[in-house]
């Protein structure tokens, strides 16, 4: 629940006036509590952990420090994420906010073109997104080293330890200069990331604003038992209830582009976001999602921390997933900017 503390503002946070000045033209006014926690810390340079339930702002509570860092330092900041669609929404962050400053950013996602990415590494970028495989497939082909980043920042630190990604963090955090500063947001306090703090990290300050794992409060949760044929037949008489948008999930690629077809025959406008999909396919989705071209939008897991469409009225998790962390960052879909969701 993206909540703000209505006597902060940003004001009060050591922001630079630059960049306040660009926060007030945006209408952002009031830091949410993540944010007004860890903005200071961040812009002194401190390593900090950040506890976070999704929709809490956490993107601009690291993207602020970062940018006033490389202003100080004149280091890189690289960002770490475990999906291509949070990748490409924490790029549009960086832009929207640092862009009209001049900041320079390259994506490094699987799914897109090398040699466009090396285009922009040979630009100097002030900010460095990447996914850790494709980062490692640059690393690996001498296409950028590390030496000069000055800000690490591991965000959804825990789905990509789920992903199987900890060989390839293990490396960057190797390979990145000693004296850097790192800040690792999370959901989820698993002990894999207190062992990563604890070697990898320079006494790093913990800010946690809800509880390990906590769902939103503004979110309304039902469920329905019913046998396994009868699910679509249900998920018809749901979704005819609701007029908004709508984001239903599936544990695997194939029941996505199913459920996805059955939706389309019921005459709503649906599509399908999984790794099966190609990088163009997955950004036309989501964009269609967002303009409302399509109004369902059916969805692996992969979508789970990827997605941050404003107004989703309604989750639907036509398979449970297999951990409690997925369902905690599944419903966080709605109910994000202090909106209430189902």
């Amino acid at each position: 629940m993206r909540e703000e503390n209505t006597n902060v503002t940003f004001g009060s946070l050591g922001i630079a006036p630059d960049l306040l000045d660009q926060l007030d033209r945006m209408k952002f006014l009031h830091p949410t509590p993540i944010q007004e926690k860890t903005i200071p810390h961040g812009i002194a340079g401190e390593d900090l952990i950040g506890i976070a339930q999704t929709g809490t702002g956490k993107t601009l509570a690291f993207a602020i420090p970062v940018m006033q860092r490389i202003s100080i330092t004149k280091k890189v900041g690289l960002v770490i994420l475990p999906t291509r669609e949070l990748a490409l929404q924490v790029e549009e962050t960086f832009k929207k906010f640092g862009g009209p400053f001049g900041l320079r950013t390259a994506i490094l996602i699987g799914g897109a073109s090398m040699s466009l990415q090396l285009q922009d590494i040979r630009r100097k970028p002030h900010v460095i997104i990447a996914t850790p495989g494709r980062l490692i497939d640059h690393l690996d082909q001498k296409n950028l080293t590390l030496g000069n980043v000055g800000t690490l920042v591991l965000d959804e630190a825990d789905h990509m330890l789920d992903m199987g990604f900890e060989p390839q963090l293990k490396r960057v955090l190797v390979g990145v200069p000693t004296d850097r500063q790192t800040l690792l947001f999370s959901a989820t306090m698993p002990e894999a990331i207190s062992t990563i703090a604890r070697k990898y990290m320079k006494k790093p300050l913990r800010i946690e604003v809800a509880p390990s794992g906590t769902t939103s409060e503004r979110v309304d949760q039902e469920v329905f038992i019913v046998p396994k044929t009868e699910k679509i037949a249900l998920l018809k008489k749901v979704l005819g209830e609701y007029r908004g948008t709508v984001l239903v999930f599936s544990r695997t690629k194939h029941g996505a582009t199913k459920i996805a077809r059955t939706i389309r025959t019921m005459g709503y406008s649906s599509t399908e976001l999984h790794s099966n999909r190609s990088l163009a396919q997955r950004k036309d989705a989501l964009a269609g999602f967002k303009s409302g071209r399509y109004r369902i939008l059916v969805a692996t897991d992969i979508a789970a921390r990827g997605i941050d469409v404003t107004g989703i009225e309604l989750v639907i998790n036509f398979d449970l997933p297999d951990h409690t962390e997925d369902y905690v960052h599944r419903i966080g879909r709605t109910a994000r900017a202090g909106r209430a969701g189902e």
